[in-house]
């Protein structure tokens, strides 16, 4: 069996499940797998942050400089851009299955690597210049093997679900990021303070390991392979006119539709945001505020469950108390996580109060993104072509979140001073990156939201 052979979305199952039992069955194929690629999808990220829970040790034991790690991860980020780009598109025809189980065990197998050069690199003698470059290459690699995750397990929804379902499934599966990121801030920041920072890779491979298998147990391509009929059959909608274009004519329009290019560059800024709290916050709560690694990682922790909570709401919001308008949740949500980043910023506080800080910020994050990168694309994108929307906003988000790795990197190493043979740390420039940031990712939709709304009627009429 050939690549093309292996990944090719499913063919239909000769064997029929008999009338009586499609609806018990469907339901239980659909929530199975569901809950198996959210599941999954959360122990990518787990795969993805393991980097920014060592960047400190690594730092502190000489192996590598804030510069050096800036470098590394935008490898990461820029690689997973035109990944998301080209798997967006690519995805619209594979077996999710298959194609989201592979990403997600060579990404486990990346990270063991690097756990592993982390263990000889010592007794080995490796210089620092080959640790850099032994990283960042399978850190770039890693970032492909990334974006085979969310492509996939966002045409699971469109596959399995009717359209009145999936804005609430939509906001669960969205929601995974953070779950991921909990878990690799507690358990990853854990394992590392207990047994050093090699050990955060490995124990993030056997998470991605995990991961795969529940994949391949619980996942299925499409209800057709499994001898259920179409879901325009079991959910009773009639196929749009959108619906019966071949998928490549939608792909094309996608890339024409101005809407998309603004939600893309909107959700790009929201990007450098949310990866510079999740990318180097450890790192600023360590040298800006004085705590440990185990309380850094900690008060990161919880922002990560505080984005859970935003991104499960940002549906409800948006369609219940806001009934359907986009805008007020974005403003709302958007002034909220420009006030509680500068809070975090520019203000000390306890342990407690940067928990609250980095908290409301992920909750007002998490709303942001689902409803500008999520609900919006969703009014505006044609069913059908739901993996090309993902890339393309996929490349603005991620190409932002690699440049802002890097200039976060140098603008921390340039406004770093030795005083008594200690470095001391200025996070005052990249402070006022960060924030700026903020301020244009919630402006940039909301100004421009009635013009997408008109090329929207525009292109259905």
């Amino acid at each position: 069996m050939g690549l093309y052979s292996f990944y090719r979305i499913s063919k239909p199952s000769a064997a029929k499940v008999e009338g009586g039992k499609i609806d018990s069955e469907y339901k239980a194929l659909r929530n199975k797998t569901f809950w198996g690629a959210t599941v999954a999808y959360s122990l990518y990220y787990v795969c993805r942050m393991s980097l920014s829970v060592v960047k400190q040790p690594l730092i502190d034991e000489g192996v590598l400089s804030a510069g050096q790690l800036g470098l590394i991860g935008s490898s990461l980020l820029f690689v997973y851009a035109v990944g998301k780009f080209m798997n967006g598109f690519i995805a619209d025809y594979c077996n999710v299955r298959r194609f989201m189980a592979t990403g997600l065990f060579i990404s486990s197998a990346v990270n063991l690597i690097m756990g592993v050069l982390g263990l000889i690199h010592g007794p080995a003698g490796l210089s620092s210049v080959l640790v850099f470059i032994c990283f960042a290459v399978l850190w770039g690699i890693n970032g492909w093997m990334q974006s085979m995750g969310s492509p996939p397990g966002v045409i699971s929804l469109s596959r399995w679900f009717p359209r009145s379902k999936r804005g609430t499934y939509y906001s669960i599966f969205s929601s995974t990021p953070y779950v991921g990121e909990f878990l690799s801030f507690i358990l990853t920041g854990v394992v590392v303070g207990a047994f050093g920072w090699q050990y955060g890779f490995i124990v993030a491979a056997a998470a991605g390991l995990i991961g795969s298998a529940i994949i391949l147990l619980f996942v299925s391509d499409t209800p057709e392979s499994k001898g259920l009929p179409s879901i325009y059959e079991l959910s009773g909608e009639m196929k749009t006119k959108e619906d019966q274009m071949a998928t490549k004519d939608l792909q094309k329009l996608i890339i024409k539709h101005p809407g998309i290019w603004i939600i893309a560059l909107s959700s790009a800024f929201i990007y450098i945001t949310k990866y510079a709290v999740a990318g180097w916050g450890v790192l600023f709560l360590q040298k800006a505020k004085d705590f440990s690694l185990e309380d850094a990682t900690q008060i990161i922790a919880f922002s990560a469950a505080f984005g859970v909570v935003g991104t499960v709401l940002a549906g409800w919001l948006s369609d219940s108390v806001f009934k359907g308008d986009r805008v007020k949740p974005a403003i709302l949500s958007g002034i909220l996580s420009f006030v509680a980043l500068a809070m975090f910023l520019f203000f000390k506080g306890s342990f407690v109060l940067n928990i609250f800080y980095v908290s409301l910020f992920s909750l007002a994050v998490g709303v942001l993104y689902c409803i500008v990168a999520g609900l919006m694309a969703v009014d505006i994108v044609p069913r059908k072509a739901t993996g090309a929307a993902l890339g393309v906003v996929g490349i603005s988000s991620y190409v932002a979140a690699g440049l802002q790795d890097i200039t976060s990197g140098y603008l921390i190493q340039c406004n770093t001073t030795v005083a008594d043979g200690m470095d001391v740390y200025d996070f005052g420039p990249v402070s006022w990156f960060w924030l700026a940031a903020a301020l244009v990712s919630f402006i940039l939709p909301v100004l421009n939201w009635k013009k997408m709304k008109i090329t929207q009627n525009q292109n259905n009429n």
